[in-house]
């Protein structure tokens, strides 16, 4: 008997940030295309990998938003982890096999001992990045030769812990359970900090729990998740997606008039009485419309990262408007 034919998916032009609190077990790009797919989006990506064991806020960016993604990509971030005490594995989380077992008391993880190493992994810091990651050597991520028995030298990397708080949290002995608030720069390995904090209170740990909570200001809160997404019709879900210029909440703010702005679109420097800034967006007037990003040095307004015109039609024919404040963070 015959199968019958596959419907192919009529793709078409969208432009705009969807806000997703990605559930545990899928990975971020599966997690993207099937958002990809409910939108029928052209084109797609996502602001930062978050692995399958973990779940939380994950920006996708469709369309003109993708030229933007960056920003995201190098934003801060926060965490809530459970990491159990006394139990080390191969991969730093619960699917690893148990390297090394060991009986923990509570009652000798006092307030000031855990105050202690909490101090002391606040600020920058230097990780050794995990083989079971997917940062590349040579073109494959780093998981594809610990999964073939295969360990690479790597050199450590210095990143930053914003803020840090600790505390014991329910568990069953003979373990403990550490719950893990971290806000961190781009590139910090939230299970290497737990394999390091459980060595540094003399008892090793491993990762169980691994959320995102918040990324560039964006809280979970205002995240949907992907069955909520499913769940609505197609104009609800278009009407979830925030605007491109939505990314750009810390950027300062230039108006060109008709002229002007066509020229800054061609890739023209423009002169005005405007202070130097290193992040600018920028827009033209009539219509109002994000031209695309730059910065202001010496009085001129340098392009970075421009919109094509085809987009900018595209965007004032359909796309969504931004909602006020929901990726500033107020």
């Amino acid at each position: 008997m015959q199968s019958a034919p596959r419907t192919r998916v009529q793709r078409r032009p969208v432009h705009g940030v969807l806000l997703l609190d990605k559930p545990l077990g899928l990975s971020s790009n599966a997690a993207l295309q099937k958002a990809k797919w409910l939108l029928r989006a052209e084109k797609a990506g996502h602001t930062g990998t978050l692995d399958p064991l973990a779940s939380g806020v994950l920006p996708l960016c469709f369309g003109a938003a993708t030229k933007f993604s960056q920003l995201q990509l190098d934003a801060p971030k926060t965490y809530e982890a459970i990491a159990r005490l006394g139990v080390t594995t191969a991969t730093g989380d619960a699917e690893g096999a148990v390297l090394q077992r060991r009986e923990v008391d509570p009652a000798q993880l006092t307030a000031e001992r855990l105050a202690a190493v909490q101090q002391r992994f606040t600020g920058p810091i230097h990780q050794l990045p995990p083989m079971h990651s997917a940062l590349k050597k040579d073109g494959r991520a780093l998981y594809e030769y610990a999964r073939a028995g295969v360990t690479l030298e790597r050199s450590t990397r210095e990143v930053v812990v914003l803020a840090l708080k600790l505390t014991l949290v329910q568990s069953e002995p003979p373990f403990a359970d550490l719950k893990i608030v971290a806000s961190c720069s781009k590139g910090t390995y939230i299970r290497t900090l737990a394999e390091d904090i459980g060595a540094a209170l003399g008892c090793g740990a491993h990762l169980v729990f691994l959320r995102r909570t918040a990324s560039g200001g964006i809280g979970v809160e205002r995240c949907i998740t992907l069955e909520q997404f499913e769940a609505l019709p197609e104009a609800a879900r278009l009407a979830r997606l925030q605007a491109p210029e939505s990314l750009l909440a810390g950027h300062a703010r230039v108006t060109l008039d008709g002229e002007n702005a066509a020229r800054f679109l061609s890739g023209l420097r423009r002169r005005g009485p405007w202070p130097n800034a290193r992040a600018v967006a920028v827009f033209g007037d009539n219509p109002r419309s994000l031209l695309g990003v730059g910065h202001i040095a010496g009085g001129e307004l340098i392009p970075d990262r421009l919109l094509s015109p085809l987009e900018i039609r595209q965007i004032l024919q359909g796309s969504p408007q931004p909602e006020a404040g929901v990726l500033s963070g107020k």
